[in-house]
């Protein structure tokens, strides 16, 4: 059937339009799943990368423990033991000018306790710190950084973080000390070899 008017055009063919129709139908849905693998590969790329605190860069100003989502903040003080000095006059635990060297509360720097002290042997002690206690205000990092030889440092536990796109922490930290690492190797330590 064709019109008598348009003698130069081709009569299309309902088999020549079903086949257009399923060719255009196979593109859009081709388009569509190469769309979803690459978001697919965009999500795996980002999950493969966690946020992490360079120990070298941070500065201790506090941000960690107010402007994480969480309700109490997934940054906790970390202890470096081949650092540590075991001081009797710890500057992460003390004020450094304590009134007596005593373990009252009012001696001590960190406010929530997180950090327990114990004897070894005269004049050494060992410092442990307690991360459920911990809120990550990094009293005892500046402390630890400003006097001592900085065996206390922060770093974000992946136990408790929810890894946002866009961490909270991060954007506010003022040292940009606030990384992302390969998920297989999400922490970075201090050492006594760089620190030394």
């Amino acid at each position: 059937m064709s019109d008598p008017h348009h003698k130069n055009e081709p009569a299309v063919r309902r088999r020549d339009l079903l086949a257009g129709g399923l060719r255009g139908a196979c593109l859009v849905g081709a388009a569509g799943l190469g769309g979803v693998l690459a978001a697919k590969g965009r999500a795996d790329k980002a999950d493969k990368f966690v946020w992490q605190i360079d120990p070298y860069k941070c500065n201790a100003c506090g941000n960690c423990a107010t402007h994480c989502v969480l309700k109490t903040s997934a940054v906790k003080c970390v202890h470096a033991y081949a650092m540590c000095g075991y001081c009797e006059l710890c500057t992460g635990y003390f004020d450094p000018q304590p009134n007596a060297l005593n373990t009252g509360a009012e001696n001590q720097l960190c406010p929530t306790g997180a950090i327990q002290r114990k004897f070894i042997e005269d004049p050494y002690f060992e410092y442990h710190i307690d991360e459920p206690s911990c809120i990550g205000c990094a009293l005892c990092v500046k402390g630890c950084n400003a006097f001592g030889n900085g065996s206390l440092f922060l770093q974000v536990r992946h136990d408790r973080c929810v890894n946002c796109n866009q961490c909270a922490i991060a954007a506010a930290c003022p040292a940009q000390a606030f990384v992302r690492v390969p998920a297989d190797r999400p922490y970075l330590f201090k050492s006594v070899e760089r620190h030394g």
